[in-house]
């Protein structure tokens, strides 16, 4: 167990209060450590939980004997704070109190929620797995969760899914999948002066990114739920000097795209959409999720929210769950298109209704 004798005590009566809490310990991604040792202190007082950590991710769990087991998941860290911190209490534009700076969005207030409802709920009518865990907001493979689930498969067996990112209350279903290539086209160099003698390889490129500008992207079904995909440029680079003709350019697409397609066919659709480049690299792929909703579990929780589901806009690790055959949906408070901006801030009524919502469904008979 790592050293806890300075770290923050948490007060976990209160949800908001440890929203609080939560968001004023910097935890920017690689810097988990103080939030990762201040959640394990206070699961440690639990006796109803069982707690593993995996460098500076926490897996708590009730070992009650139940019929089936949840999971119920978020991450600690951030992006990087830009004079947002400490977080202030202010007022909406309709006059409701809201918790405003970094985290408060994405997505300490979840993991606030998650942590005060896994220590007041000793006896849940279903065992439940809470994991907090490190290195969501960087690259694919520094992720926590999915370090822990390499390390400790046997702790993610479970029916049914939850992960805590923000979905200002409602339930999004599955998310897209990620697609990141490099497009190049060639040419020549040659005096810029002499262009005749060379070939521009920015004016080949020009095509490209019409044919980009053109694309209408699709609204794609997936399980009663709609998945708006995208294929655009982020990202061109080219040039050698200012009396040179460059003899590449270079362009970075992102495509997301629908569940109901895998990472294979996502990169055939854009390789033959790019079919006459001179170059084409794979940089990332993400696979997509799709919404689980046909699940019982899933049925009941969106029966007990009582809220309409929708579709998953952007990437969220529901697709690890996925991956491991575990439906997932996507839960917890906070407006998504607030993340990561400098402005983030969450509504306290949704903290409250967020973790309301989650102690009904895991206290229901029905369950």
């Amino acid at each position: 167990m790592s050293n806890l004798a300075e770290t923050p005590v948490l007060d976990p009566s209160d949800p908001v209060e440890l929203t609080r809490q939560l968001c004023n310990i910097q935890s920017v991604s690689g810097n988990e450590r103080g939030i990762a040792d201040s959640i394990e202190a206070l699961l440690r007082t639990a006796p109803h939980l069982s707690v593993l950590r995996d460098g500076d991710a926490l897996i708590a769990r009730t070992n009650l004997g139940r019929a089936k087991r949840v999971i119920i998941a978020g991450h600690i860290d951030t992006v990087p704070i830009n004079n947002n911190l400490p977080v202030r209490d202010e007022l909406d534009e309709q006059g409701e109190p809201v918790i405003w700076g970094r985290g408060t969005v994405d997505m300490k207030a979840g993991a606030a929620v998650q942590l005060s409802l896994a220590l007041e709920l000793s006896e849940p009518n279903v065992d439940v797995t809470w994991v907090w865990y490190d290195h969501e907001e960087v690259a694919s493979e520094l992720n926590g969760l999915g370090r822990a689930t390499r390390n400790h498969p046997e702790l993610f067996d479970a029916d049914f899914a939850i992960l805590c990112e923000p979905t200002a209350g409602a339930i999004e279903g599955g998310c897209n999948g990620t697609l990141r290539v490099r497009v190049s086209m060639l040419g020549k160099r040659a005096h810029s002066a002499r262009a005749w003698m060379g070939v521009n390889a920015i004016h080949r490129a020009g095509e490209l990114l019409e044919r980009l500008a053109n694309y209408e992207p699709r609204t794609v079904h997936v399980d009663g739920l709609d998945y708006r995909e995208g294929l655009n440029a982020v990202r061109v680079s080219g040039g050698v000097a200012g009396n040179v003709i460059p003899d590449r350019c270079d362009i970075d697409v992102n495509y997301r795209f629908a569940p109901n397609q895998s990472g294979e066919e996502a990169v055939q659709f854009v390789r033959e959409f790019f079919a006459d480049v001179d170059e084409f690299e794979v940089t990332d792929l993400a696979e997509g999720a799709r919404p689980g909703l046909d699940a019982p579990f899933a049925q009941g929780f969106v029966a007990a929210v009582g809220a309409k589901p929708r579709a998953k806009v952007g990437w969220t690790d529901v697709s690890r769950f996925s991956a491991l055959g575990v439906p997932a949906v996507n839960f917890g408070p906070g407006d998504p298109s607030l993340a990561h901006a400098d402005d983030e801030r969450v509504p306290v009524s949704q903290i409250t209704q967020t973790a309301d919502a989650l102690r009904h469904w895991l206290k229901s008979e029905s369950i």
